[in-house]
């Protein structure tokens, strides 16, 4: 494993003299090196830990966030990507499966796979995923439809997804549509992110009926994750290198964009996870050819 020319790591486990000539740690890395040829695309985190899917592979990395050390948790499964990505207090890891039209329910623990659930057949790219008390959502890229896996009273997995067709504002094009999925700050409603119209929608769960939300300040572009803290939404620009911040009013219907941010270390970053302060972000490379010794990286940037 290597990391790009130039590239500035922070070592956790790193000494250096305080004000006062004591010893003390440096914060937890800020690059974190993922294994070359890896293509990463999704993120979670869960306590101090954090999964990386690849979109090649299906492969599943769990990373220390303390060190940066990272294992292998599961090697993947043919015919299937692992993209977005979402844990549950359960410790159960929910993961989309892009062009193989499928989600996978993993252990965190060990990697197992607690069930597999066939979403779609054809005309699909199950692209991110997530999770309310009452189900899992996906986002489906190329069919306007987002499915659904309903929980039983105690969380229970269900015995097939649902689909829920989209109507309303939203309209699918060629190209990469419904992406990045959230909740609104009530937790009534989805909010998910079209990319190749850089807009985003309110979507009632109930009925799949959507409503442009109407971004103050805006265009927004290249939408890819979502990720939300409070009223503040923050938007992956994936080609565009930077995030944008989004305020929202409770219901999600309608926001201002607050600012953006970049990072000289951004390489096509796909989605984001909270963590501490920070939003840690995955470096997709799009505008780079995937080769075996293609080095991968996510970075860690302040909560902005």
């Amino acid at each position: 494993m290597r990391l790009p020319r130039g590239t500035v790591v922070c070592v956790a486990a790193l000494l250096v003299l305080g004000p006062s000539g004591v010893a003390v740690a440096e914060p937890f890395p800020t690059t974190l090196g993922l294994p070359d040829g890896f293509r990463p695309e999704g993120i979670a985190v869960d306590a101090e830990y954090a999964y990386f899917g690849s979109m090649g592979t299906g492969a599943i990395r769990r990373v220390r966030l303390a060190d940066g050390t990272s294992t292998q948790l599961t090697p993947g499964a043919a015919g299937t990507a692992a993209l977005g990505l979402k844990v549950d207090g359960r410790g159960r890891l929910f993961v989309a499966g892009g062009g193989g039209g499928d989600a996978r329910v993993l252990d965190t623990a060990t990697g197992r796979t607690i069930a597999t659930f066939r979403l779609a057949t054809r005309s699909t790219f199950v692209n991110d995923v997530v999770l309310t008390p009452e189900a899992a959502w996906f986002t489906d890229s190329t069919t306007a439809v987002i499915h659904r896996l309903p929980f039983g009273a105690d969380g229970t997995l269900p015995a097939k997804a649902q689909a829920v067709r989209l109507s309303g504002d939203i309209r699918y094009t060629s190209g990469t549509n419904a992406n990045g999925i959230e909740t609104s700050p009530d937790g009534k409603s989805l909010i998910i992110a079209q990319h190749n119209t850089g807009r985003l929608f309110r979507v009632d769960p109930a009925t799949g009926a959507t409503r442009e939300i109407q971004v103050a300040g805006g265009p927004l572009a290249d939408t890819d994750g979502l990720v939300r803290d409070g009223e503040t939404l923050y938007v992956v620009e994936n080609r565009s290198n930077r995030v944008a911040v989004v305020k929202l009013d409770a219901p999600g219907t309608r926001g201002a964009l607050v600012k953006r941010v970049t990072d000289p270390r951004f390489d096509v970053p796909t989605t984001a996870a909270l963590y501490r302060d920070r939003l840690y972000l995955p470096n997709g490379r799009f505008t780079t050819t995937p080769m075996p010794d293609t080095p991968y990286t996510a970075n860690a940037i302040p909560k902005p």
